[in-house]
Parts: C-alpha cells; structure tokens; sequence
C-alpha cells in the first residue's frame, strides 16, 4: 500500500473497494458509491446550482470513474481523485449549458435591441418545511445560508463548498481544482466573509446539514450506475 495512506483507515479502505471493484465486484462499487456520493453531489451542484443537474453529473462521473478503476495509481486520495471526475463532469455541463443558453438567446434576439432577454437560473429555493417551530427555524435557516451560498461568485462557491461544508483540506482543495494552495485559502476566506455580511452574525456558516444528500436521491444514482455497469459486462 502506498506509504501516504498508511495512517488513514478510510483511504485505505477506498483503496480496497476500488481494487474488488475494478476485478468486477459491484457490491464493492456501491459500497464506494454510497459512501462518496455526498461530498460529490456538493461539490457538483456548487458549480451547477441545480439540483437535477448536479445529480445527473455525479451519476455520469461514477460511471466515468468506474470505467477508470484499473488505472488509478493512488497518486491522490480516492476521495481526491472522484471529486475531481465529479468536477470535470459538472464544469463540461456548466459550459455546454452556456453555449445552449447563448444559441437560443440569440435565437430569439431582437434586431437592433441592444440587450438579449437575460436568461435566469430555475428556483432552486427549499419547499416550506413542516413540523414543529423549532424544525421550522432550523429549515429557514439551512435555506437562507444555502441560498447565500448559490448566491457566491463562482470564484468562490466552489471553495466553500469543499473546505466549510465537506471540510476537505486546503491541500486537497488545491489539488482537485488545480489552484495553488495559497489561493484556495484566499478564496476560502473571502467566501467566509462574504457569507458573514450576508448571514446573521450568530448563524455559523460551516452548517453540515447545507444541500444535505437525501436517500432517494443517493439510491437513484447507485442504482442508474449499476444498471449500466451490469449492462455493460452482459
């Protein structure tokens, strides 16, 4: 095993889940699956802002990590290594998105009008949740620092993301965007403060329960996965 994961049990056991699952074990890719499925789905919907979007990008990021799982090195953490995938994922669909946008603003451009109808995002606010006023508070106040954070600059969003909320090292940060270290922790900060002029001075903005992972949405992407590598081995 390669001495940098020695002293960390679960990079090592990602490193065992990859190896089954690259000799044809699907028990050991959803195993992989489920338990990084969160932290890539953050990290997908900070550069997407949608959540339908972001869910379809994870799913073709494992499926673009399964069928590389024979030349992982362990030159990076696994964990590095698929938000990584994850990342390129959503970064390709955040451009094609971009050129669908521009081809049909200036589908519907009218002549001489020296601005094109803004194309806005789709409202990705939370439903109104139910229950007691306690739960109630709770919710108002998940959604407020989620939509502060949909609100950063994309400088800056995903940085947050990956450091406040999944609480990924500066290192790694730097290695899964390609950025000097010095610079994540600059964007890091500037986000931090941005959110901090925006939020309540009480409200903490490192909120695990931000964009949290629901069940469902986890299973459909294993299932969607596994579906398509049990179809390709048939």
């Amino acid at each position: 095993m390669d001495i940098q994961f020695q002293h960390d049990p679960a990079a090592a056991d990602d490193l065992a889940l990859i190896g089954r699952a690259a000799d044809g074990d699907l028990a050991a890719f959803e195993a992989l699956m489920r338990r990084h499925n969160q932290p890539l789905y953050r990290a997908a919907r900070s550069i997407l802002r949608d959540e339908a979007e972001a869910e379809d990008a994870v799913q073709e990021a494992w499926w673009k990590a399964y069928g590389h799982l024979q030349d992982f090195r362990a030159e990076a953490r696994p964990a590095t290594w698929l938000t990584r995938i994850a990342i390129n994922e959503a970064l390709m669909r955040r451009r094609r998105n971009k050129s669908r946008e521009n081809l049909i603003q200036s589908a519907y451009q009218v002549p001489h009008e020296q601005d094109a109808m803004p194309m806005h995002d789709p409202d990705t606010a939370a439903p109104a949740t139910a229950g007691p006023d306690q739960q109630a508070w709770r919710a108002e106040l998940r959604r407020r620092l989620e939509q502060r954070i949909d609100e950063l600059p994309d400088l800056y969003r995903t940085v947050f993301m990956l450091r406040a909320v999944e609480d990924m090292p500066a290192a790694e940060v730097a290695v899964v965007l390609g950025l000097p270290e010095a610079t994540v922790r600059v964007r890091f900060m500037r986000a931090r403060r941005l959110l901090q002029e925006a939020l309540r001075p009480d409200f903490d903005p490192r909120a695990a329960g931000a964009f949290s992972f629901a069940g469902d949405r986890c299973d459909r992407i294993v299932s969607g996965v596994l579906a398509r590598a049990r179809a390709a081995a048939h």
